[in-house]
């Protein structure tokens, strides 16, 4: 499947260099331009899979390009290749992910072969290739309460899970679950193309529920394969003011036959409680049931060390934008040894996201970070599939899988 770059960067020999080594990637198809004006009439009229950024350009600049980008009804994704700071490069992405668009990088210059190869990477992973999604997608209506209720009901919506995997073990050890719909016409389609109506019709809660089943329903299939495997739910905060949410879980978890010791919830930074005693009460209370629980996403939001220190948490999710680029950054390797130091003296299982390139996953282990998840391990998978990456994994089956875990 050929893949679609726009490079916008406004120096000719960067230009050219830059679309030589997309173009000189297999599949690749690459149109180029030196301006704002330019860059926005050819994402009105084409259909691209990726658009590359400068930042620093003379006239319109590329901030306030990845604004205009952002307006458009459906906008690529995007990458920023730049000679400006770390800081002000993260600064950008932040921006551009604030206003829904989804990032796969941010190069610093000069960008490099193994850059580009990367990015393409990522960019074929985000794309549906297993279970392709319709183009006529986007257009669709937004699904109503009904529809979304029914897939819950029936099992269309359900539970994938992206493996964690030792950095001292080389194993599989735990896995994050996160939504896919298997919809009748559409093939299976992941979590942002449905996601937001979940939370518009306020069925977040439904969908905890339904996590927790589906997860311990694998969790059960995989024990009798002779593998345990702890997984994480994602948690929006604000469910939190449900005092009696936690004593929920814990009925769900044991008429199930499930374990809470093997579940760990993820406290996410898309929401916020009204009022902060129900964050700490209802944080406290899922561990006192025996729930893991984690600081996700650390390192963007409103995540914090002090939150980090003074919470019942069992675990730290380090979030991509500190990972992504560390191999080749000063700053973002000396942010990440600070977080890890302070993790592991907290006795914090440290969990990285978004690991995409070796380098990355060898700056990882080399600070002591635990586990890394991302598409450089799997992406998602159904928990049939998640089996037989376990069996692959790990050549002695259940009983080293066993070993790994401790």
């Amino acid at each position: 499947m050929t893949q679609r770059v726009l490079i916008l960067e406004d120096q000719p020999l960067q230009r050219g260099y830059l679309a030589h080594l997309f173009g000189s990637r297999g599949g690749v198809q690459v149109d180029a331009c030196e301006d704002v004006e330019a860059a926005i009439a050819l994402c009105a009229g084409h259909s691209y899979d990726l658009v590359v950024s400068d930042l620093l350009m003379p006239g319109q600049d590329g901030i306030q390009f990845i604004q205009a980008l952002a307006a458009q009804p459906r906008p690529p994704r995007l990458a920023v290749a730049s000679a400006a700071s770390r800081r002000m490069m993260a600064s950008a992405r932040l921006m551009a992910e604030s206003l829904g668009l989804e990032v796969l990088g941010v190069l610093s210059k000069p960008v490099v072969a193994a850059d580009v190869e990367a990015l393409l990477e990522a960019l074929a992973q985000a794309q549906p290739s297993v279970h392709p999604e319709p183009a006529h997608t986007a257009g669709l209506p937004e699904p109503d309460v009904q529809q979304l209720r029914q897939a819950m009901a029936e099992g269309s919506l359900t539970a994938w899970f992206q493996p964690k995997k030792s950095l001292q073990s080389g194993r599989v050890v735990a896995a994050e679950a996160l939504v896919r719909w298997r919809h009748p016409q559409l093939g299976t389609l992941a979590a942002g193309s449905f996601l937001p109506a979940i939370c518009r019709h306020g069925l977040e809660g439904e969908l905890l529920r339904m996590m927790l089943t589906a997860s311990i329903q694998a969790q059960t299939r995989w024990r009798k394969q002779g593998f345990r495997v702890p997984v994480s739910i994602n948690l929006p905060p604000h469910l939190l003011e449900q005092s009696d949410l936690p004593d929920e879980l814990l009925a769900i978890t044991l008429a199930l036959g499930g374990t809470p010791g093997d579940l760990c919830f993820e406290l996410m930074e898309n929401s916020t409680t009204r009022h902060v005693s129900d964050y700490y009460a209802g944080a406290c209370r899922l561990r006192m049931k025996g729930f893991g629980l984690a600081q996700d996403d650390f390192g963007q939001g409103l995540s914090s060390v002090h939150s980090l220190v003074n919470m019942p948490f069992t675990e730290v999710k380090i979030d991509r934008s500190l990972v992504t680029g560390c191999a080749r950054d000063p700053a973002l390797h000396l942010t990440l040894a600070t977080i890890i130091a302070l993790a592991n003296q907290l006795n914090l299982t440290i969990v990285a996201e978004g690991v995409e390139s070796d380098a990355d996953l060898g700056v990882l282990r080399q600070l002591g970070c635990g586990q890394v998840q991302g598409f450089l391990i799997s992406r998602a998978l159904p928990w049939d599939e998640f089996i037989r990456l376990l069996e692959d994994d790990s050549p002695g089956g259940g009983e080293a899988m066993q070993s790994a875990l401790g």
